[in-house]
């Protein structure tokens, strides 16, 4: 692996990192007490190539690789992990099961409208019975001539109350468990579609979750991506990308939270010093900084084992597993050091642990994650 960014790679974290500082970090408080997101900032990001980093620029997206992308997630989630998982969504949950096993008319018709941030995506999988246990779907598609009819309920849905696009999964039999589940791009402007409760949440409050409930939604059978009985490796392998990027979205957040303590400790005198120059503050920051440095190390491997078209799942469970736990530890860790003004809405450091904090739930809760990593790692031992 190489460790030194490519010019391309430079140039896309040098944008991000300075749009981040510039036109999401001033406003994030101001996004997540309005818990809503800014339509007009995903348009400027789009403009600058960010919401579709990975995406072919037959597509309308940048055409770099995954390395890039995570990079340029790392740098938005440091200004607003709300806005940036607009573009993890985007560029890489709806987009990559449309470029993968999408038709070409799906993808010229879908892709280029997302990437431009002229429409809203979204990805659909959980369901009040089906979460860790994907594959208990209930959400039927029955076969009616050209289409399915869709009936059911899913929850959880990121952008669900805004999104124009949906990658929906759907069972033909429930009973059929993994071998019934089947994959569509859903229009939302269509009859049978409602958006039902809009969650009230802890962190991420900018970027809404929603139930969406369908009522004999008919989709036509071109909307369909892939076949009856693959929807649910299509999904697993979007997911494995996903975990990914919410590994660098978590690395992101936990640098923010580390340059404001370590900005806050050089200014905040007691004792008549810098706090900085106590050592009992100095040992937690120097903690923080390797557990960012780690994370940021295994997030970035996974995504350039990615790049060079590996499945590198067990590394995409260990980065997401890994920075997710420790954008927590860091989060809480900063919090800490601002002591009072730590806990309340000024310093963003509350902000930043609430958002991290949905890092080790979703896309595989942390403890699913472990049994994939275990699974992977037996594997390498079973195998032969």
């Amino acid at each position: 692996m190489d460790f030194g960014f490519t010019e391309e790679q430079q140039y896309v974290k040098d944008v991000a990192r300075k749009f981040a500082d510039e036109r999401l970090f001033p406003h994030a408080g101001e996004f997540d007490k309005n818990a809503k997101l800014d339509r007009g900032v995903i348009k400027e990001m789009a403009e600058l190539g960010l919401m579709g980093v990975k995406v072919p620029e037959k597509y309308g997206g940048t055409g770099l690789d995954e390395l890039a992308y995570v990079i340029s997630l790392e740098e938005l989630a440091r200004g607003c992990a709300s806005h940036a998982l607009v573009a993890a969504v985007h560029g890489s949950l709806f987009t990559f099961p449309l470029l993968e096993y999408g038709t070409e008319e799906q993808r010229t018709k879908y892709i280029p409208a997302v990437c431009s941030g002229d429409k809203m995506a979204a990805y659909s999988l959980s369901e009040a019975g089906s979460g860790s246990d994907a594959v208990s779907l209930r959400l039927l598609a029955t076969e009616d001539g050209d289409s399915y009819v869709l009936n059911g309920t899913k929850l959880w849905v990121t952008h669900g109350a805004d999104a124009d696009y949906i990658i929906l999964f759907a069972t033909v039999n429930p009973e059929l468990r993994t071998k019934g589940i089947v994959a569509f791009v859903i229009e939302t402007d269509r009859p049978g579609f409602a958006v039902g409760k809009n969650e009230d949440k802890m962190g991420y409050k900018a970027s809404p979750t929603s139930e969406i409930i369908f009522t004999d939604y008919r989709v036509p059978k071109e909307n369909q991506i892939g076949e009856v009985g693959k929807g649910f490796n299509i999904a697993m392998e979007t997911l494995n990308h996903g975990r990914i990027s919410i590994g660098a979205q978590a690395v992101g957040m936990a640098q923010r939270a580390l340059e404001i303590a370590a900005k806050y400790s050089c200014e905040r005198k007691q004792f008549g010093k810098e706090i900085s120059t106590f050592q009992g503050l100095q040992f937690m920051m120097a903690d923080m900084e390797a557990k960012i440095h780690t994370a940021r190390l295994a997030v970035y491997q996974a995504a350039w084992l990615k790049s060079k078209g590996k499945a590198a799942i067990k590394e995409a469970a260990i980065a997401k597993m890994m920075a997710s736990e420790m954008g927590t530890e860091v989060a809480h860790s900063a919090i800490q050091i601002l002591g009072g003004y730590g806990y309340t809405h000024e310093y963003n450091v509350e902000r930043i642990y609430r958002d991290v904090r949905l890092c080790e739930i979703f896309e595989g809760t942390n403890q699913i994650l472990r049994i994939v990593i275990a699974r992977e790692l037996l594997k390498e031992y079973t195998d032969n």
